[in-house]
This record gives C-alpha cells, sequence and structure tokens, in this order.
C-alpha cells in the first residue's frame, strides 16, 4: 500500500490557461505549487476532461513527472482544478 498523499491537477483553468482562441499559456503559479507537492513526495498526478492523450501532451510540453490518469478513475487525497468539483478527499477549486 502506498502511504504517499496522491495529488491531482487538472490540465485546463488549472495547469493552463487559454490566452485567446488558438493560443494556450502555463499558469506559472500553478506549476509551482505541483513541483512543491512533488519536492515534498507526493504521488503527482495529472488529468483532463479532455482525455488521457491531452494530458499527456501536456505534462511532456510543461516538464512536469506525473502519471497521468483519466480524470475521476480513482479518488486523491487532493485535487486542483478550475471548476468546483467533488474528485478528491479535499478538492480546491483554483
Amino acid at each position: 500500500m502506498n502511504s504517499r498523499i496522491s495529488v491531482a491537477f487538472d490540465v485546463d483553468g488549472t495547469l493552463i490557461h487559454q490566452v485567446g482562441e488558438r493560443e494556450d499559456t502555463p499558469r506559472y503559479d500553478m506549476i509551482t505549487l505541483f513541483k512543491m507537492f512533488q519536492n515534498l513526495g507526493c504521488q503527482m498526478y495529472v488529468w483532463s476532461g479532455s482525455g488521457m492523450e491531452y494530458a499527456r501532451r501536456w505534462c511532456e510540453r510543461l516538464g512536469l513527472d506525473a502519471e497521468v490518469v483519466g480524470k475521476g478513475s480513482f479518488t486523491p487525497d487532493l485535487a486542483f482544478d478550475d471548476a468546483e468539483t467533488a474528485l478528491a478527499k479535499v478538492d480546491i477549486q483554483v
């Protein structure tokens, strides 16, 4: 059994935000928070309502080392999302 805290971040609106109709930009405040949890030894996950391949591409673009999973496929300890959700033990809307 894994005793590390599991932390999930959504992609759209959380790790990135849309500037125009075609241009997405990183949210460096959220990326810094992601890396802080990672440095604390948490098990990191990234997911997206747009699918796993989409989330995987953004992880690569942003240089994030995380397991990509289907959104809502399990209940992490903590989840960050731009929308109000009930996906984790503790959900934080950003």
